[in-house]
């Protein structure tokens, strides 16, 4: 039984304590064990006690071996195993290869003075044991002092280790922490050069492209003054054409003064003459304006006739949408009538079929009261009802009809009333529409008879007019001509002036903008500086932290050093130890017997 446990635990990885005190195991229990310590790897305490392995020296060997091969046991208890020295020796070989054991409990055995030796001797290569218990087994009060130095050296030894082990964590995490600082202040000022740099290549670019609009600028202000030039002298070559105009004008004014003398003598002459022809026609134009005065009257007359007569029609048209006012209002009073017919009709019928329906429901209540009578009188009354209710359908549907017949009727009436009030509208319009037609025309026909005398005697009166304008407009011209000149000379002033006026301010504009150009420089100088002293601060941090990085890498290669130092003592001192316990040993007259043997 024991044997397939042990089988089965070789395989299982959660169990960490196995318990086997008093089983009486064998060489089959103990050769299980030794297989389940080299397959088991989560058991971390095993008690034996009182199982008598001792007793089996092959089986307690492969226990044995067992254990030397495992690496992760760290409790064992043989008490009361009739271990001997032999079983001690071997247990001695599988410390020497074991490397997780701390605790071995071998009380009460027969490891004697040579498995103490043993057991002493692979101390030396063991150094994770911390407690062994060598309690009533014969081994002599030396070696149990020995082995208690050796354990207490042990526990030294692992408190120093996990110490410097500790210690170096700790030391390997702070140089972990420095380094990665170390980095990232690194990766910060790499990035914040690279920022400045991209910076320093915008605000290159920046400026390189404010020059080169400036330059652009200077080279559009190059070209208007340029320009600007060019206008100056074609204004300067106009001046001179509108000189030589103004003195050809200047003699074109004397001759034309010259000529308008003639000609003013000319037009006397020539307007005493048509004086006379005017006042002859202003006598022939009189009595033609008297008798176009009195056909005016007599077109008056008419007119005002004929504005009697369009009266009268309009009031006849008026009285004539008042009686259609009146038919369409009869119309509608007459669709109204029929209609509140309809209604009553609709009425009537609805009320005596709620009559029928009141007389049937009456006579079916009744004909219920009596069933129990006798069913002969109820099968006659229901014929009798049948035939009521035949005849009264029959008389719903014949004044269904008649109020079908009536209600088209009506709407045919109505229909063909309405078209009739239509062609009588219709044809008092067309009537009046040709009335008012006439009356147009012959008021046209006196407007335009009115319009000709009038146009007759203006053109007359613009005749007159004409020849004293035309000697105003021979004056106005000369006026307008001396006017224009003054004008022109006033103009070109003022051109002059704005040349120079533009030409002053453009000469403004382009300093402005020198003196801009020499402030862009100006901070593209300090801007330069800045990057060099920023530049020139990096490198001296950068330096700085190399060697505070050299600093601690030689501080970690001190400790390290004091940590190899220490070993070395520890190791002398073991050596040391070994040395003295085998001149004991050898000095004992145990050692001297054995020597003689």
């Amino acid at each position: 039984g024991v044997k397939l446990l042990l089988h089965g635990l070789c395989s299982n990885t959660t169990v960490k304590s196995l318990d086997l005190k008093g089983n009486n195991l064998r060489t089959v229990g103990a050769e299980a064990l030794g297989k389940l310590l080299r397959q088991n790897k989560s058991i971390r305490s095993l008690i034996l006690e009182w199982n008598n392995l001792g007793m089996w020296e092959e089986g307690f060997s492969f226990f044995c071996h067992g254990l030397g091969a495992n690496n992760f046991l760290q409790r064992l208890d043989l008490r009361n195993n009739q271990i001997n020295h032999q079983g001690a020796g071997e247990l001695a070989m599988a410390l020497k290869q074991n490397a997780s054991l701390q605790e071995l409990d071998l009380r009460w055995n027969n490891i004697g003075l040579l498995g103490g030796r043993a057991l002493l001797n692979c101390l030396h290569s063991n150094k994770t044991l911390k407690r062994l218990e060598l309690a009533g087994n014969n081994v002599p009060s030396d070696i149990l002092k020995a082995v208690e130095q050796a354990m207490d050296h042990n526990q030294d030894r692992q408190t120093i280790l996990s110490e410097t082990q500790n210690r170096a964590y700790i030391l390997s995490k702070e140089v972990l922490s420095l380094k990665d600082e170390k980095t990232k202040q690194f990766l910060d000022l790499m990035d914040t050069i690279d920022k400045q740099r991209e910076e320093i290549a915008r605000s290159g670019k920046t400026s390189a492209a404010r020059v080169s609009q400036l330059q652009e600028a200077l080279d559009e202000q190059h070209s208007i003054m340029n320009s600007l030039k060019a206008k100056l002298q074609m204004t300067e070559a106009a001046l001179a054409l509108s000189e030589q105009k103004v003195h050809n004008l200047g003699e074109l004014l004397n001759a034309t003064k010259a000529e308008q003398t003639s000609m003013a003598e000319r037009h006397f002459t020539e307007l005493q003459q048509q004086k006379q022809e005017g006042a002859d026609r202003e006598g022939k134009l009189l009595r033609d304006l008297s008798a176009a005065s009195e056909k005016n009257l007599l077109l008056r007359n008419q007119v005002d006739e004929l504005e009697k007569k369009c009266k009268i029609q309009q009031d006849q048209l008026f009285q004539v949408k008042q009686d259609l006012t009146n038919t369409t209002a009869e119309l509608k009073l007459r669709a109204v009538q029929a209609e509140e017919r309809l209604e009553m009709e609709k009425r009537r019928f609805k009320q005596s079929l709620e009559d029928m329906e009141s007389l049937r429901l009456k006579e079916v209540d009744h004909m219920t009261q009596h069933i129990e009578a006798s069913e002969r009188s109820m099968q006659d009354r229901i014929q009798r009802l049948e035939a009521i209710r035949i005849a009264l359908e029959e008389e719903l549907s014949q004044v269904k009809a008649a109020a079908l017949t009536e209600r088209g009727q009506a709407e045919e009436e109505l229909i063909k009333v309405r078209n009739q009030a239509r062609l009588e509208e219709q044809q008092r319009l067309e009537h009046l529409e040709e009335k008012l037609r006439l009356m147009t025309e012959s008021r046209d026909e006196a407007q335009n008879c009115c319009l000709k005398q009038k146009q007759m005697v203006a053109e007359a009166q613009a005749k007159a007019n004409q020849l004293s304008l035309h000697a105003d407009g021979l004056r106005r011209r000369l006026e307008e001509l001396q006017q224009d000149l003054n004008s022109k000379e006033e103009e070109k002033v003022t051109e002059v002036n704005k040349v120079k006026v533009e030409l002053q301010e453009q000469i403004g504009h382009l300093q402005a903008e020198r003196t801009a150009q020499e402030g862009l420089r100006e901070k593209i100088a300090a801007l330069e500086r800045q990057l060099k002293a920023l530049s020139s601060n990096h490198r001296e941090a950068l330096l700085d932290k190399e060697g505070e990085i050299s600093m601690l890498l030689e501080k970690l290669r001190m400790k390290e050093a004091d940590i190899s130092r220490m070993r070395e003592e520890e190791a002398q001192r073991a050596s040391f130890l070994q040395n003295a316990i085998m001149a004991y040993v050898q000095g004992s007259p145990l050692g001297a017997h054995g020597s003689r043997k």
